[in-house]
C-alpha cells in the first residue's frame, strides 16, 4: 500500500507547480520488481490526471481576478495564451505530459473553459500513454 501512496501522490505532484519527477518514482518501483506493474501505471496515471485537474481548476477560478492589481499574468500575456489557446485547441492537451509546458497548458485549458470530459479524455491519453511507454522501456520483457 505504501508503494501505491508513493507513485499517486509523487504523480499527484508532479502535475501541480511543485518540483518532483513522478517518473523516477515509478521506474524505482518498477527496477525494484514491484508487482502488478499495470496497478503502478493506473495509480500514476491516476494521481497525474487529478493533478492536472486541480490545474484545470485553478484556471477557471484564477480568470474572474484577471483585472486586479495583484494578478500575476499581464493581459497581453493572457491575450498571448487566448491565441494560442484558440490556435491549437484541446489538441495541445496531448502536449500535457511534456516537461515544463505540460502543466501550464492544463491551466491555460481551464482558464479559457475547456470542457471537463474533453480535457479528462485528453489528458489521460497523455500522461498514461507517457507511464505506459516509460514502463515498456524500463520493464523491457512486457
Amino acid at each position: 500500500m505504501l508503494t501505491y501512496s508513493a507513485v499517486f501522490f509523487s504523480a499527484l505532484m508532479a502535475a501541480s507547480i511543485l518540483p518532483m519527477q513522478s517518473e523516477a518514482v515509478l521506474v524505482g518501483f518498477l527496477l525494484a520488481g514491484q508487482k502488478p506493474i499495470a496497478n503502478l501505471v493506473i495509480i500514476a496515471t491516476l494521481g497525474n490526471v487529478l493533478g492536472a485537474l486541480v490545474n484545470w481548476g485553478l484556471g477557471r477560478a484564477l480568470r474572474r481576478f484577471e483585472s486586479r492589481s495583484w494578478f500575476p499574468v499581464s493581459k497581453q500575456q493572457i491575450q498571448h495564451a487566448q491565441s494560442w489557446y484558440l490556435r491549437y485547441g484541446r489538441w495541445s492537451l496531448l502536449g500535457s505530459w511534456l516537461p515544463i509546458v505540460g502543466d501550464p497548458i492544463t491551466v491555460v485549458a481551464g482558464a479559457f473553459r475547456e470542457r471537463f470530459w474533453p480535457f479528462v479524455v485528453l489528458v489521460t491519453l497523455a500522461k498514461g500513454g507517457r507511464y505506459i511507454v516509460l514502463t515498456a522501456m524500463t520493464v523491457p520483457w512486457l
